[in-house]
């Protein structure tokens, strides 16, 4: 396909927002830790998306994660030659407490509102106009093109994590989140580790007569306090995730007032960067807790984890996806592209192949009582990424 051509096949401005409305509607908040049911699971919008996939003529498929969480996707088959290049999203949102009408989205002053609008169901929405523009144009690519819906990206990325092992695996991924249409090869990972006080329990009426492990805990925040300041002073930062980022963010300890607590912990979160190990960060926690124990011989304290997961990002910027990614998106937005790391951990990680953030929306936007996404950049968002499929096979 020529360049040329390409200019005269432009997105449908009517039928892309149409379709973010209907999927907005269709509720999909992950469950979290509760058991899922109906609207507090990923199943009716998988069902939804997969037979659009199969209305578009797409190979189709469908693995349960867990009980009505699964990963869905749609292949429209190459003729052979060509890279497989992935379009993925998370099908999960996060909850709508205080947010009245979450689902009743509406287009409003060139805005698309609801639940979901920008994290990530707009991503969805600009996908399927993809492979309707392919086809609009008699398009053939070398290459396959995957859409991916992955569950539980809002909590423990099990999803990805899943499709990272079984399937289906490409050459190249984008994940649309919202970045406001920068190009996002990189982004820090996050560890969650809990640490453990155990203390003697006893009559508060006699604390001198056991160990409060609520006080132990006191002592050791104190010895951590200065971690995050640390991190920042990294003398080496990376070039797009600049320093780490360490917080201290649940705390637990104690049953009842008259008694002094055997028992406390605490989970913090780690931002680490591409090339940092998790394993070398909670054995970091352990040498600062055998410090703390030097000035408090009495200090009975553990490090467990990871609590939680998410692997960094860092794909070169010299990657095939990357420079056809820029390429297109400058094209499009008619100037450079923006640079950066992405902000949250995402899905891309875990998939196996090389993949970049690039998506419409704002992620202050995202889990906010006020969630939207502009239009233009759903329209910007569809035309960067079918000429960045077109270029990867050739034909851009």
């Amino acid at each position: 396909m020529t360049k040329d051509l390409m200019m005269n096949v432009t997105p449908d401005v009517t039928r892309l927002t149409n379709t973010l409305i209907e999927l907005i509607r269709i509720q999909s908040v992950n469950p979290f830790d509760d058991t899922p049911s109906a609207g507090c699971r990923e199943q009716e919008l998988a069902e939804d998306l997969l037979a659009r996939l199969h209305v578009l003529g797409l190979e189709t498929g469908w693995r349960e994660v867990a009980p009505g969480r699964p990963n869905i996707w749609g292949r429209l088959k190459g003729t052979g030659g060509g890279p497989t290049i992935m379009l993925a999203a998370h099908m999960d949102t996060v909850g709508v407490e205080g947010y009245g009408d979450a689902f009743e989205a509406r287009l409003v002053d060139g805005k698309v509102t609801g639940r979901g609008s920008c994290d990530m169901k707009g991503a969805f929405a600009c996908y399927l106009e993809v492979i309707r523009m392919l086809q609009a144009s008699g398009t053939e690519l070398p290459g396959d093109l995957i859409i991916a819906g992955i569950s539980d990206e809002e909590h423990l990325l099990t999803g990805s994590a899943e499709m990272g092992r079984s399937g289906p695996h490409a050459d190249f991924g984008i994940i649309g989140e919202p970045s406001k249409l920068a190009i996002c090869p990189s982004h820090k990972g996050q560890l969650g580790a809990m640490i453990r006080t155990y203390g003697v329990a006893t009559h508060s009426s006699g604390p001198e007569n056991g160990v409060n492990a609520v006080e132990h805990m006191g002592k050791v925040i104190g010895h951590l306090s200065g971690l995050n300041a640390e991190l920042q002073q990294n003398p080496a930062p990376h070039p797009l995730c600049g320093t780490g980022r360490f917080s201290m963010n649940v705390i637990r300890g104690g049953a009842f007032v008259s008694g002094i607590p055997e028992y406390c912990e605490m989970e913090v979160d780690r931002r680490f960067l591409p090339g940092e190990e998790p394993e070398d960060i909670l054995e970091d926690y352990r040498r600062r807790l055998r410090e703390l124990k030097k000035t408090l011989p009495d200090l009975k304290a553990e490090v467990s984890g990871p609590t939680l997961l998410a692997p960094a990002l860092n794909v070169p910027r010299d990657s095939a996806i990357v420079a056809s990614l820029t390429e297109a998106a400058r094209e499009v937005l008619g100037r450079e592209p923006e640079f950066t790391a992405f902000p949250g951990g995402t899905d891309a990680p875990n998939l196996g192949f090389p993949c970049v953030i690039c998506g419409p929306g704002d992620l202050a936007q995202a889990h906010s009582t006020d969630e939207y996404i502009q239009v233009h950049q759903l329209l910007q968002a569809s035309s960067i990424y079918l000429g960045t499929v077109l270029k990867m096979n050739g034909l851009g």
